[in-house]
């Protein structure tokens, strides 16, 4: 079972160099896991780069992957404050987001490796799911 963040979402929907490895990842786990936020936040970034983008295409990748979508409820945004108090932007070198705290909090809550693009994470104590 994995989590995935945002940015290992925007990678696979733009076609980023890190899309096949990322999908063998997502296609190997027993279980997927994104939080509700993340989903929003993957929507803006596709949606407010095209005039016509409704965020179908990402509703479809989610789909074909097998991705539940988790809530993000009042103890997951107890451990994303704590996340973003211990590694915020402007307060560590880590300087997660609010997705970011959010993709934090979920893998956090149920001690599950976090699928991520980019350097933040590994700035922090979260599980990477890529060694």
């Amino acid at each position: 079972m994995i989590v995935i963040d945002t940015s290992a979402l925007i990678a696979i929907l733009r076609e980023e160099p890190e899309k096949a490895r990322f999908e063998q990842v997502i296609a190997d786990a027993n279980g997927r896991l994104v939080c509700a936020v993340s989903v929003f936040e993957a929507a803006m970034v596709t949606i407010g780069r095209s005039a016509t983008d409704t965020g179908d295409g990402l509703d479809a990748v989610l789909r074909a992957m097998g991705v539940e979508i988790a809530p993000f409820d009042a103890d997951l945004a107890a451990i994303a404050r704590d996340a973003f108090i211990r590694f915020g932007k402007g307060r560590h070198p880590a300087g997660l987001n609010m997705g970011d705290c959010a993709s934090y909090a979920l893998a956090k809550s149920l001690d599950l490796p976090l699928l991520f693009k980019g350097g933040d994470f590994s700035r922090t104590d979260v599980t990477p799911a890529l060694a």
